[in-house]
C-alpha cells in the first residue's frame, strides 16, 4: 500500500488544498475554523424532478447536493434545455444549497476510440456544472469501469491522459472513485493513477464503504488517498451470506463517522461529505427517498457536533 510520513501527509494535502477549487486552504494560526459540508446525492432519488428533489434536500437540512447525470435521472445533460438551466440553478440559489460534484458513470478502460463518446459525455457534464454555477462549478465523480487491475491499468492511464485534457479545457476536476469489485477497487491503485497522470484536475473521490471488510483499515485508507481527494462520500456496508450489500449511511453502525470527519480534516480536506443511497436500496420494493435523506441525515449530522466540526 502507499504510505507516507505525517509530514509529508499533511504539505501533500495541504498543497492539494490550495490548488483545487473545491477545496479551502488549511486552517492554520487565527484563521476560521475548517469547515465541511454535509450534501445529499440525487443519485437517491431517481424518480424526482432535480427542483423538486433539490428543495426536499435543502428542506432536510443539507448544506450540499450531488446532481446524478445519469441517463435515467432527470438531471441528465440531454434532457436539461437552456430554461430547466435556468430553472435549476435558480433553485440552486433559492435554497441556498452549495453544488459540489455531478455524478457520472464513465469507463476509463478500452480503446481510445470506445473513449470518444466518454469524452463528449464529460465535456456535456463539465459544461452543465458551469451552466449551473459559473462562479464555483462542480467537480464530476464517476467510477472507473470493470475488469482486473493488472490487465488493465496502463490502458486506464492512457486513457485518464484524455479525460485530464478535457477536465483542464473546462477547468472542471474530476474525481475517479475506487470501487469495490470495479477494475480500480483499492486506495493504492487510484493513487497510482493519479500520480501517473500528474494534473491537478484529475483527483479521487473516497468511499469507504468500498474498502469495509476487507481488511483496509479507515484510517489507512484516508491518509493513502487523502492527498489527492476532492470528494468525500459515505454510505455502510454489511455482509449478507458473506455477500457485501450496500445500507443507508450510519446503519450498520460499523464506520466510524466521527473519526473520520476528524482524520479527514486533519489532512487538510475542506470539502463534502455526500450521504449516498446505493442502488442496492433505492431499488428494494417500498423504497421512500425523502425517507432515505432524512435517516442519513440524522445518522451523520451528529457527528459533525461530536466531532467538534462546523458546517458551512
Amino acid at each position: 500500500m502507499h504510505s507516507i510520513s505525517r509530514r509529508q501527509f499533511l504539505s501533500t494535502a495541504g498543497a492539494t488544498c490550495l490548488t483545487l477549487p473545491c477545496l479551502s486552504p488549511l486552517f492554520a494560526g487565527k484563521t476560521a475554523p475548517p469547515t465541511l459540508t454535509l450534501g445529499f446525492s440525487l443519485y437517491g432519488m431517481p424518480h424526482m424532478k432535480t427542483e423538486q428533489a433539490l428543495q426536499t434536500v435543502a428542506d432536510i437540512g443539507y448544506d450540499s447536493t450531488e446532481l446524478c447525470l445519469m441517463d435515467a435521472w432527470d438531471a441528465t445533460p440531454l434532457k436539461l434545455n437552456k430554461q430547466r438551466r435556468t430553472e435549476i440553478a435558480k433553485k440552486l440559489d433559492d435554497t441556498g444549497l452549495k453544488l459540489t460534484s455531478l455524478m457520472e458513470h464513465c469507463d476509463l478502460t478500452g480503446s481510445p476510440a470506445s473513449q470518444k463518446p466518454v469524452l463528449e459525455r464529460l465535456k456535456r457534464a463539465a459544461q452543465l456544472g458551469h451552466d449551473l454555477k459559473p462562479d464555483q462549478p462542480p467537480l464530476i465523480e464517476t467510477t472507473a469501469g470493470s475488469g482486473k487491475w493488472e490487465d488493465r491499468k496502463e490502458e486506464m492511464r492512457d486513457n485518464l491522459k484524455g479525460w485530464a485534457e478535457v477536465a483542464e479545457s473546462t477547468q472542471t476536476v474530476i474525481a475517479v472513485k475506487p470501487h469495490r469489485g470495479g477494475v480500480v477497487d483499492r486506495p493504492e491503485q487510484g493513487v497510482w493513477l493519479v500520480e501517473q497522470i500528474n494534473s491537478p484536475w484529475i483527483r479521487l473521490n473516497y468511499d469507504y464503504s468500498h474498502f469495509t471488510h476487507r481488511d483496509i483499515a479507515l484510517e489507512d485508507s484516508l491518509k493513502t488517498m487523502l492527498p489527492y481527494t476532492s470528494f468525500i462520500q459515505i454510505k455502510d456496508t454489511v455482509l449478507k451470506d458473506n455477500k457485501a450489500r450496500f445500507v443507508l449511511p450510519g446503519e450498520s453502525g460499523d464506520i466510524d463517522y466521527v473519526r473520520l470527519l476528524k482524520i479527514a480534516v486533519a489532512g487538510g480536506y475542506r470539502g463534502d461529505i455526500c450521504c449516498e443511497v446505493s442502488g442496492m436500496v433505492f431499488k428494494q420494493p417500498g423504497y421512500d427517498p425523502v425517507a432515505a435523506a432524512k435517516t442519513c441525515y440524522q445518522n451523520i449530522a451528529p457527528a459533525f457536533q461530536k466531532a467538534g466540526i462546523k458546517r458551512g
